[in-house]
Formats: C-alpha cells, sequence, structure tokens
C-alpha cells in the first residue's frame, strides 16, 4: 500500500516525512497529481493561509485530483489546513474551499480584540498555539488506543465548523470547537498527529491500517 502526501506549498513537510519513515510507510510525496492518483490512500497536511492554498491547488490540479480521490472512495487524512478547505469555504478567503464537507472554517471569535478575552474573563492568545485536549465526538477507527481527552499540538487561529453530523472530534479553547471532521472516507484533524508523540504516531498509524 502507497500513501501519497500531497505537496502544496503549505508549510514544512519534514515533520510528516519522519512520522511516516519511523511507522515503515510507504510514501510518496509530491506535487504531481497522477502521481498521486496512483496511490492508495492520501495525506493532506498544511499550514498557512486558505486563499493562497486554494490558489495552488486550482493552478496544479491538485485540487480537482484530490476531489476525484474522495469520490474514489480511497481513504484521505487531512491535517491542520487539510482540515479547513475540505470544507466549502473559509473565513479566511473569499475562495471556495473543495467543498468535500459541509460548513466553514471561522476564525477565533475573541480574536478581533487585542490578546482576545474568552468568557470568564480568561486571556487567550490566537493562533492558538501548543497542546490542547481532544475528545471524540463518538467512537472511530481513528482513535483506537488512544485514550479520551489525549493531549495533541495545535497551531491555528481558524477552526473547522463543519455541520454537526460531520464532527470527528472537539477540543475547548475559549469555546469547545470541532478539532476533527469525519465524512465517508475522509477524516481530517486540525492538530497536528505528526508533531503530537505517542498519541499523534499511534493515530497515523491507524490511518494507515483502517480497512476501507
Amino acid at each position: 500500500m502507497t500513501v501519497g502526501v500531497v505537496d502544496y506549498d503549505a508549510g514544512n513537510l519534514r515533520s510528516v516525512e519522519t512520522a511516516l519513515r519511523y511507522l515503515g510507510a510507504d510514501f510518496v510525496l509530491t506535487s504531481d497529481p497522477d502521481l498521486l492518483r496512483r496511490t492508495d490512500r492520501l495525506l493532506f497536511p498544511g499550514d498557512g493561509n486558505a486563499g493562497s492554498a486554494m490558489n495552488v491547488l486550482n493552478r496544479t490540479g491538485l485540487g480537482d485530483m484530490i476531489q476525484e480521490f474522495f469520490g474514489s472512495g480511497r481513504l484521505i487524512f487531512g491535517i491542520c489546513l487539510g482540515a479547513q478547505i475540505v470544507l466549502d469555504g473559509s473565513e479566511e478567503t473569499p475562495e471556495s474551499c473543495l467543498g468535500l464537507v459541509s460548513g466553514r472554517a471561522k476564525l477565533f471569535p475573541f480574536a478581533i480584540r487585542l490578546g482576545g478575552t474568552a468568557a470568564g474573563g480568561e486571556r487567550l492568545k490566537v493562533p492558538h498555539m501548543g497542546w490542547n485536549n481532544v475528545h471524540p465526538a463518538s467512537p472511530d477507527p481513528l482513535f483506537a488506543g488512544i485514550p479520551d481527552n489525549s493531549p495533541f499540538y495545535f497551531v491555528h487561529s481558524y477552526y473547522p465548523a463543519p455541520d454537526a453530523r460531520n464532527v470527528l472530534c472537539t477540543s475547548e479553547y475559549g469555546i469547545e470547537f470541532a478539532s476533527g471532521v469525519r465524512k465517508d472516507n475522509l477524516w481530517a484533524v486540525q492538530f497536528h498527529p505528526e508533531k503530537s508523540g505517542e498519541h499523534g504516531l499511534r493515530m497515523l498509524r491507524n490511518f494507515l491500517e483502517l480497512e476501507e
């Protein structure tokens, strides 16, 4: 089984490569949509701006490839920005996103005030950066062997806001937000499993071992 890792100029992929090598995965990291079409499952990571990412995906044909891959029923795992641009759109850009999951990415509501103030007066910073607990919304094979409320590493100012039926997991940062989405053969998480130690590696292994 070969895993295709989508390279669309959206962040440093070194940590993803390192994690996959550690797990012994057979993978190809490329920006060539034709090579990615021939892989068995897809890893869709990324950092940065949703509008810039969509411009690259649209210009290179990678966006069409991801949509086709999803339609084929093969498994896809999105990470960080990849959990936002699988939605219909984002408050970060007027550009339409991939539309694989209904919903939009939203800016944390306290981000517009200097430093941010959450309910109850707690001072919070945006971007939300560091370790935070993740709670699965319901049992899911992606979380097999991972205790409830395990910590994962986050770096983001926007978060996915999908339809309730597509919420994979939640976290709290001033508000409760969806920290992951799930639809059919697609899983996507706002945090970085590849930077999250033991639990993150277990999640990546779970994805590699998922049955179609």
